[in-house]
């Protein structure tokens, strides 16, 4: 293993980080966005009854030559 340069940093974080210090109300936006689609209270009812009625894939579904039943 070499030597790991810890001062550098790409142009893309220096843009990032100038443009989230010229607009900081861009953290909470971003923490909303996150609680909106990812920090889920899933129902593990429903995910068992969505793992239930889940068909099984035919097999090679984008095989050309594969015309299925």
């Amino acid at each position: 293993m070499g030597i790991v340069n810890t001062w550098y940093e790409s142009d893309h974080t220096l843009w990032m980080r100038d443009l989230m210090a010229k607009h900081p109300e861009w953290a909470t936006e971003q923490q909303s966005g996150r609680a909106l689609w990812w920090d889920l209270q899933l129902d593990a009812s429903a995910q068992k009854d969505y793992a239930a009625a889940r068909e099984a894939q035919k097999p090679y579904p984008y095989d050309v030559n594969f015309f299925g039943e």
